[in-house]
């Protein structure tokens, strides 16, 4: 068992990758804070935002276009990068390593201090088989049993088709709706 100190914090960071990366569907975006102008919130998030920085918004911006609606359903892969600097200091960071919506792999200048950019790159990424935490699954079954009406159905299906697990629920939702209609 591996222990981990888990804050509570309504935002991701970057000790939050330590055991790797991990893809993530983007639900929305909203405005932040001064330090991080914008919070990206994803359907399978845990109910925590991102708050990239501005280099990670830089990039973005410039692969994906500045209109934030055109990002929902998007999704990026975000790593941890223990070379993250702050000023002078070197505090680690999240960093994006793939994209959806791009059909190769791409470079975008990104500002990484005052006055100096560099090129940062990253990776298509592979739509057709993004990783399902099995505890999502779980979940989703869990409230299909739990459901008394076919529109909460229809919106745990919705939910599903967005989070990429609905061909494993699929079952579960027909015997359900058969029960609620008879």
């Amino acid at each position: 068992m591996k222990i981990r100190i888990v804050r509570k914090t309504d935002q991701w960071n970057n000790e939050d990758f330590t055991d790797g990366s991990r893809v993530f569907t983007i639900s929305h975006v909203t405005e932040g804070r001064e330090q991080a102008p914008y919070d990206i919130h994803f359907s399978d998030g845990d109910g925590k935002c991102w708050r990239p920085s501005n280099g990670m918004l830089e990039l973005l911006v410039n692969l994906w276009g500045n209109e934030a609606q055109a990002w929902t359903g998007r999704k990026v892969e975000l790593f941890r990068d223990p070379n993250v600097k702050i000023g002078r200091d070197v505090v680690g960071g999240i960093r994006v390593s793939s994209m959806s919506h791009i059909d190769k792999p791409m470079s975008s200048p990104i500002t990484v201090s005052r006055g100096t950019k560099k090129p940062y790159s990253v990776k298509p990424l592979r739509e057709d088989a993004p990783p399902v935490d099995p505890a999502t699954i779980t979940k989703a079954l869990t409230a299909i049993t739990n459901a008394t009406d076919t529109t909460t159905l229809d919106g745990i299906e919705k939910h599903a088709h967005t989070l990429g697990i609905h061909t494993d629920i699929t079952d579960a939702i027909k015997q359900k709706r058969a029960q609620l209609n008879s």
